[in-house]
C-alpha cells in the first residue's frame, strides 16, 4: 500500500510525522511526503495520521 500527500492541501504541521514517520516526513518545502511504503507493521499509525490530519491532505490505495 501507498500513503500519498496533497502537497497543495498540507499546510506543513508535521502532525503526520508525528503519527508516523516511518512513513511521513516535511520536504525542504516543509511540506509533508510519504517516503516510504505503509506496510502491515505501520498501517494503524498511518490510518490515525490520515484520521487526524487538519486539512485531509493524506490518502492511502492498495
Amino acid at each position: 500500500m501507498k500513503a500519498f500527500v496533497d502537497e497543495e492541501l498540507c499546510i506543513g504541521c508535521g502532525l503526520c510525522c508525528t503519527y508516523c514517520d516511518e512513513v511521513f516526513r516535511l520536504n525542504e518545502d516543509g511540506k509533508s511526503e510519504a517516503y516510504k511504503d505503509v506496510n502491515e507493521n505501520n498501517l494503524i499509525k498511518v490510518q490515525e495520521a490520515i484520521d487526524n490530519c487538519p486539512v485531509s491532505a493524506i490518502s492511502m490505495e492498495e
